[in-house]
């Protein structure tokens, strides 16, 4: 449990630092820019790689990642049909497209989805501490962007009904890898039979 408690400590830590505009402005005033964004990049990687091996390796371990609910069948199916959505938004951080501009924030949105799915669908304790987690970190930054200037990845870039198909084609096909391969390859967990 301490693995992916770190790695979430790190991982979500450092994600705040933005939700700050000063400290970060003080941050970027006393490195840089370049080495600001280096060690941003580094310690999230370093963030995640633990946390999902953290994850992994409480889901290995039966007694010591206690049942704390029984999720009801329904919400596996939930899971399935919020994802789709989840992928759409997910590309559409990164599509110029109205998509984008109307959401504003598509990552968050899609992170958002993607753990408040997987929380209702798996009542184990790191379930509940990654995804509440992250569930908990993307409901903040998603408040506190309001107060802030955050253009995401694109910064203000603007796009029409080809963004849109891109971004619906894309988000689709990450969904489809996930469903018949990813997600058993890179989490260890089949979803279809």
């Amino acid at each position: 449990m301490a693995i992916l408690v770190g790695g979430l400590i790190l991982f979500i830590g450092v994600h705040l630092v933005p939700t700050q505009p000063a400290l970060r402005s003080a941050l970027v005033g006393r490195f840089g820019e370049g080495p600001y964004k280096g060690v941003f990049a580094l310690v999230s990687a370093v963030g995640l790689v633990l946390f999902v091996f953290g994850y992994g390796q409480m889901q290995g371990l039966g007694r010591g990642n206690p049942q704390l609910w029984v999720p009801p069948v329904w919400s596996k199916h939930l899971v399935f049909l919020l994802m789709i959505p989840a992928m759409i938004l997910l590309a559409a951080a990164y599509v110029p497209s109205r998509i984008r501009s109307a959401v504003a924030h598509p990552m968050l949105s899609a992170l958002m989805l993607w753990a408040g799915a997987h929380l209702l669908a798996n009542g184990d304790l790191a379930s509940v501490l990654l995804f509440g987690s992250l569930l908990g970190y993307a409901v903040y930054d998603r408040i506190s962007v309001r107060n802030r200037p955050s253009p995401g990845p694109l910064g203000t870039a603007k796009g029409g009904a080809v963004g849109d198909a891109v971004a619906i084609v894309l988000g689709l096909v990450f969904y489809a890898f996930m469903l018949f391969w990813g997600h058993a390859k890179l989490i260890g967990l089949p979803l279809l039979p």
